[in-house]
């Protein structure tokens, strides 16, 4: 027993330690719903971005979560979810004008312990613990790993007037999704050296400028992006068939959210 507490606190010691950055500030013009942003809608039992979180939060190797909101949500946020916060040990952090303006702000925040940080969509909730072990995975081989899929449709470049201007080849193209894991020293430097970071659409394109290398692995097309009402009906019934992750308290003390 002496000897097994030993290698477990030696593991703990060697573990790489990731913060994990979930950003929740955009406006979400393209769900058009009058009552709620993406990340706070109900899906399910509870909000998307409580799906999501849970994901992460009892992670051994995930040792900061950060949630970042906008800074007109605040208010509204703390009323409903405070509890949430302080239950699952979240960071809160009020995000900028872009996505990269919002991580960049997260990631001044992340600790200084902290080895790599992984940014993954606050209305990604349809998420595999499996995905995470390989793209963490790759991450410490590599340095940079982000999660993918191969696009399958055939794709059209369309002019302004909405005819076809070329049929564009899918080969070799893949669909970014996140997670997306990079060593914590790379993800500040590409911040720092790209004067233009609040115009990136993900964080692996400031790691591709600065001419670190970016391991795809293979993702999963339910990985989904909750853009559309239409998203979020289908990823009630993904959540369905996903592995339930386990929890160590209720997502909120005052609803009738338990734990499975």
């Amino acid at each position: 027993l002496f000897r097994s507490s030993l290698l477990q606190q030696e593991e703990s010691r060697t573990m790489s330690r990731f913060a994990v950055i979930l950003p929740a500030a955009g406006q979400s013009q393209r769900f058009k719903d009058e009552h709620y942003k993406k990340p706070f809608a109900p899906l399910s039992d509870r909000a998307v971005w409580l799906h999501t979180v849970e994901k992460f939060v009892n992670r051994d190797d995930v040792k900061q979560t950060i949630v970042v909101i906008s800074p007109e949500d605040k208010s509204l946020f703390e009323a409903k979810f405070s509890a949430n916060t302080v239950i699952l040990g979240i960071d809160v952090v009020l995000g900028g004008n872009s996505r990269s303006d919002s991580v960049a702000n997260a990631l001044k925040q992340v600790r200084d312990e902290i080895d790599y940080v992984a940014i993954h969509d606050a209305v990604r909730p349809c998420i595999a613990s499996s995905w995470i072990d390989n793209v963490f995975k790759a991450a410490k081989e590599n340095g940079a790993a982000i999660l993918g899929v191969p696009v399958t449709s055939t794709l059209k470049r369309v002019k302004d007037n909405g005819q076809i201007q070329e049929t564009v080849s899918r080969e070799k193209l893949w669909e970014a999704q996140t997670p997306q894991v990079f060593r914590r020293d790379l993800l500040v430097r590409a911040f720092a050296e790209n004067p233009q970071a609040s115009t990136a659409t993900d964080e692996a394109q400031l790691v591709e400028q600065i001419g670190h290398p970016i391991t795809v692995v293979q993702g999963s097309k339910s990985n989904m992006k909750i853009t559309t009402k239409d998203d979020l009906r289908l990823a009630a019934e993904v959540l369905k068939f996903l592995p339930k992750p386990q929890r160590q308290g209720p997502a909120h003390p005052f609803g009738e959210d338990h734990w499975r």
